[in-house]
């Protein structure tokens, strides 16, 4: 069986960082295993605070895993600090991880620093150059590049940027823009789109998540990146159409929507 390995942040909601991610391994055919970078205390209202866990305690977790199991590809998500970002860039190099899916996690929807602002320029320099690809969405990439990003040419501008970093694509995520979602991914060659529509829920919590686990268990299973993109987009899509109303806040996507389909467990509510 295939593995994916996330490394992020607890969400004690259950809606985002590794809790969304294993969600996501396991309804996509994947493994999942996981590295915890912190803690969150948060709900559908917001992040409440946050504790860093040690890098001492970062680097034995990944040892752990890379040591007994084998990795078919890895996600990263919340990366809160300086020492954070340079242990796992070193762990990621000296057990030469394949498939490295980088979502530059920096702001909670609630408008909570995620990724401490001196961060920013080692996450730049330690991790977008071994990235498989990087997940921005457009609040992210404004605050990666210093551009001003409103349509989906500067999204294409941003992307051309952010490749110089070194990683080998960038999928840059539309959902910010007042016009339909649409995601540019760049290989640093060429640019392909993907479209959708506006799904209207205030049930959006660990979207961004979401979509680069999915992208991480399809690389995992052997598929090319556009149409592992291309199925984590159709995924994310289908979890937000049966987003759950838990909580007062934004509620979190459905990840085993399609799952509990089949199994019938609506058919009563549905009658």
């Amino acid at each position: 069986m295939k593995t994916s390995l996330t490394i992020a942040g607890s969400d004690s909601s259950g809606g985002a960082g590794i809790q969304a991610d294993l969600k996501t391994f396991s309804a996509l055919g994947t493994y999942g295993m996981s590295v915890i970078t912190a803690v969150t205390a948060q709900n559908t209202r917001g992040v409440l605070s946050v504790q860093d866990i040690s890098p001492n305690i970062i680097e034995d977790q990944l040892d752990a895993i890379f040591t007994d199991i084998k990795v078919d590809s890895v996600k990263i998500g919340m990366l809160s600090t300086v020492e954070t970002i340079k242990v796992v860039a070193k762990k990621l190099k000296e057990y030469n991880a394949p498939y490295i899916v980088l979502d530059p996690v920096m702001i909670s929807k609630s408008g909570y620093d995620l990724l401490h602002p001196e961060a920013v320029e080692a996450l730049k320099e330690e991790l977008l150059p071994l990235a498989s690809v990087v997940t921005p969405n457009v609040p992210e990439a404004c605050k990666l590049t210093g551009a001003e990003i409103k349509t989906i040419e500067e999204m294409e501008d941003a992307a051309r940027l952010l490749i110089k970093e070194g990683p080998s694509a960038i999928l840059m995520k539309g959902g910010h823009l007042e016009e339909e979602p649409t995601d540019v991914l760049f290989n640093g060659e060429m640019f392909t789109h993907f479209y959708g529509k506006r799904i209207q829920t205030k049930n959006t919590h660990g979207t961004g998540c979401t979509l680069s686990a999915a992208i991480s268990a399809g690389l995992a299973r052997g598929l090319a990146l556009e149409d592992a993109v291309k199925q984590a987009k159709e995924y994310i899509t289908g979890a937000i159409k049966n987003s759950l109303n838990i909580g007062s806040g934004h509620g979190p996507t459905h990840h085993f929507y399609d799952l509990y389909e089949k199994a019938g467990v609506y058919k009563e509510e549905r009658v």
